[in-house]
């Protein structure tokens, strides 16, 4: 009885209660065992495999945001929608030989379900997202529809009825496309990973483990928030869950030594924001983007280290300077433990990031099946301390938590199929593919402005794997074309893609950092642009610098790490105005340059951006000393 009082207090999280509770309970049960029996054993046939995905997703979708206000009115046009799906992908599955053997040739109970599915996958999308996908979606139909009468490079040979079908339903494209595929195979085995590392308790380790370290030093709450958000991120590929679960404690330390309220939720969605650019669990795209280019989920790990570890120190650089400037002190050591009793008892939460690079990097198992031991080890590992012990509550929580998590990523990823499916058959891709680069006018540097934009823009209004997925369609493509290694521009557009959620006007991570810091949204999103300006430059860097995502010899790749961190340094005194004291406007605009010289590899650019970066160093700490000392420091 206690453990059904439980479950209702869980689905009452959810604002959640009777008849659509134990629905919901239900589904994201057997959802989440279902994606764990396919991580170890393996996925079924795809097509298989994506119909469920998309069943359980959009079943979800319709039973946890309610149409209508009218309690009684909306459970039974939302019970309609889940029957509509029941039947839409019961068909999908018990008709599987058909729809494969007869792709292109519909009959009219193909055209019934299709549509009746199709049109299920953009409500429910709808529903969750808000209408910039299905709106978007909904403009693509209409251009396979009527693309035929447009004038010029959009023109195309047009679709009829069957070639729609085909291409949103019928074959591997549209709603059971790429995406959906990746996020059936992979996103949700990981997403379920999160889910029990959150119920172990891992993420107040590591905020303890970051305090223990940082805490007692300048502006050590923020740097504790860097760190931890940095440790949690390694495991959880979501910037709204990282700010949730770090920020509850950093926040208010963060608070209470100083630190405006606006500031402190902008250092925490920024720091937060990283754990998607993280290895070795990123966001969903990272999933999508192995996929996309047809390479180990490994290979993009290996590729995103160092472009993540200059993220988070270039951030760690700006928290530093802004305590410096503001005068504020860390932690008293009081009511903290030290370092060492820390690590005993909490440093074992480490243990399940190691494994997963072991897994994933040393034994090569597939991504899936790594996460699957992963999940074993954390729950080993959990009955450590019997305040972290994992309990058949928790247990469900876990299975609830990450079917609920993993919703968005598969209804959006099969939205977004429909987008790709009718760029891709209506030759549009390619068609931009040449307009981007005449735009451009063939340099590079305007095509990655223009790219940068374009996935800043589209990610205020799509979740980061829907922008991903459109900017590596439409746009990518012209950055290989121009030269750009394909894993270095599928990078890029995934980057700014991420930090779109700390980009007002819509910055979610941003909007979440001020409910907990008791903020201005829109501050707070400004805030988190200015902490976060060093991470918009970062990508440029690993384009320009090729040695930083491992391609080149070791030594050229050593070279540019140290270079890079160098100029990361120069790049956060220009932005934040402070070295051993304020540095005047004059010197931050050198300081600038010096760091943009540094950003190119090779010694032409990299030896003058560093002899004029150490001379301004010399100049500024001579200022200091001149001045009374800092006694923040």
């Amino acid at each position: 009885m206690k453990l059904v009082g439980d479950l209702k207090s869980l689905m009452k999280e959810y604002r959640l209660t009777g008849l659509r509770a134990w629905m919901m309970f239900a589904v994201c049960a057997v959802c989440s065992l279902y994606f764990l029996y396919t991580a170890y054993y393996g996925p079924f046939p795809s097509l298989i495999q994506r119909t469920f995905l998309l069943l359980f997703c959009a079943c979800m979708v319709f039973l946890s945001k309610p149409c209508l206000k009218n309690a009684k009115m909306a459970i039974v046009v939302d019970l309609v929608f889940v029957a509509l799906t029941l039947a839409g992908f019961g068909y999908t599955f018990f008709e599987r030989d058909h729809l494969q053997m007869f792709v292109g040739m519909p009959n009219t109970y193909d055209y019934i379900f299709g549509i009746i599915c199709v049109v299920c996958v953009v409500e429910a999308t709808r529903r969750k997202v808000g209408t910039a996908l299905p709106v978007l979606a909904g403009i693509f139909i209409l251009y396979g529809a009527f693309g035929k009468y447009l004038p010029g490079i959009l023109r195309h040979a047009g679709m009829n009825g069957k070639a729609f079908l085909t291409a949103l339903y019928m074959s591997e494209e549209g709603i059971f496309g790429q995406p959906s595929m990746a996020a059936a195979n992979f996103v949700m085995a990981f997403v379920l990973f999160g889910a029990f590392l959150s119920v172990s308790g891992a993420g107040d380790a590591f905020t303890n483990i970051a305090i223990s370290l940082f805490g007692r030093m300048r502006g050590g709450p923020a740097k504790a928030a860097v760190v931890s958000s940095a440790l949690m991120g390694m495991l959880s590929g979501s910037a709204v869950a990282n700010v949730v679960t770090t920020g509850s404690f950093t926040i208010p330390l963060m608070k209470d030594t100083g630190y405006k309220p606006a500031s402190s939720g902008a250092i925490e969605a920024v720091a937060s924001t990283g754990g998607q650019i993280m290895p070795p669990v990123m966001g969903a795209a990272a999933f999508i983007m192995a996929d996309t280019l047809g390479v180990a989920y490994w290979e993009i790990v290996k590729i995103s280290f160092i472009p993540a570890f200059l993220f988070y120190l270039a951030l760690y650089f700006m928290v530093d300077f802004e305590a410096a400037k503001t005068r504020i002190k860390g932690i008293a050591s009081a009511g903290f433990p030290g370092m060492k009793k820390m690590f005993f008892s909490s440093g074992y939460v480490l243990l399940p990031i190691l494994c997963l690079v072991y897994f994933l990097g040393v034994a090569r198992i597939s991504a899936q099946k790594a996460a699957f031991f992963t999940i074993i080890l954390i729950i080993f590992l959990s009955f450590i301390k019997r305040d972290t012990h994992i309990t058949p509550f928790k247990f469900l929580k876990a299975l609830v938590s990450g079917a609920i998590g993993g919703m968005e990523v598969g209804i959006v990823c099969g939205c977004a199929g429909i987008v790709i499916s009718i760029i891709l058959r209506s030759g549009l891709g390619m068609q931009l593919t040449s307009l981007l680069i005449d735009i451009s006018g063939g340099s590079l540097i305007v095509l990655m402005i223009l790219t940068m934009l374009t996935s800043i823009v589209l990610g205020m209004g799509l979740p980061t794997s829907a922008c991903y997925i459109i900017v590596a369609i439409l746009i990518a493509p012209a950055m290989v074309k121009m030269g750009v290694p394909p894993m270095a521009a599928h990078l890029f557009a995934f980057y700014y893609g991420c930090l779109s959620t700390i980009t007002p006007p819509v910055a979610l991570a941003a909007y979440a950092g001020a409910g907990l810091a008791g903020a201005s949204p829109m501050e707070t999103g400004w805030m988190a642009v200015r902490f976060g300006l060093c991470g918009f430059i970062v990508p440029f860097m690993f384009v320009y610098g090729p040695q930083l995502i491992l391609i080149g010899s070791i030594p050229e790749i050593s070279l540019a790490i140290i270079t890079a961190c160098i100029g990361t340094y120069f790049l956060a005194i220009s932005l934040m105005g402070y070295q051993f004291t304020a540095v005047p406007v004059t010197l931050r605009i050198v300081y600038f340059v010096c760091a943009l010289c540094m950003i190119m590899p090779g010694w032409v650019t990299d030896l003058p951006g560093l002899l004029g970066g150490l001379i301004l160093s010399v100049i500024n700490f001579g200022l200091a000393k001149k001045q009374k000392p800092d006694t923040a420091a």
